[in-house]
């Protein structure tokens, strides 16, 4: 699964809104590392410099160019840690009060109901074709 493969997939999903979300560049991206006191894994720095400008279906991934969003990937981490989310992951997506979250080394976990679970998917990439595009 080659991440321009969904790159192109995501983009080709794409659902045209009034306010159209934006990307951000590296220096965003550092100052987001900052407040989260985290490196953002390769895969899902990829996606949020490339793709996270895209909207589909009911999920709504983490972005990180606008601090006002709902979707700012700060605010959702620290919701997310506050929740019990072990500190380590980096929050990819809130689902009513569950969350997909990054593993430094880049696999992602469900988190539901207070707890990991065994639900996980090698890539962030494989996160998207398979759970985001089908929701």
């Amino acid at each position: 699964m080659e991440p321009e493969d969904i790159i192109d997939m995501l983009r080709e999903s794409n659902q045209p809104v009034p306010v159209p979300l934006e990307l951000p560049d590296e220096d965003v991206l550092v100052e987001v590392e900052e407040q989260i006191l985290l490196p953002i894994p390769r895969d899902m720095r990829t996606y949020l410099l490339e793709a996270s400008d895209v909207v589909y279906g009911t999920l709504e991934p983490v972005t990180a160019a606008d601090p006002y969003s709902h979707t700012y990937l700060p605010e959702v981490a620290a919701v997310a840690w506050s929740e019990g989310v072990p500190r380590y992951l980096v929050p990819l997506c809130e689902d009513n009060g569950n969350y997909y979250c990054v593993e430094p080394e880049g696999e992602v976990i469900l988190w539901r109901d207070g707890e990991l679970t065994e639900e996980t998917w090698p890539s962030i990439w494989h996160w998207i074709h398979d759970v985001w595009l089908e929701s």
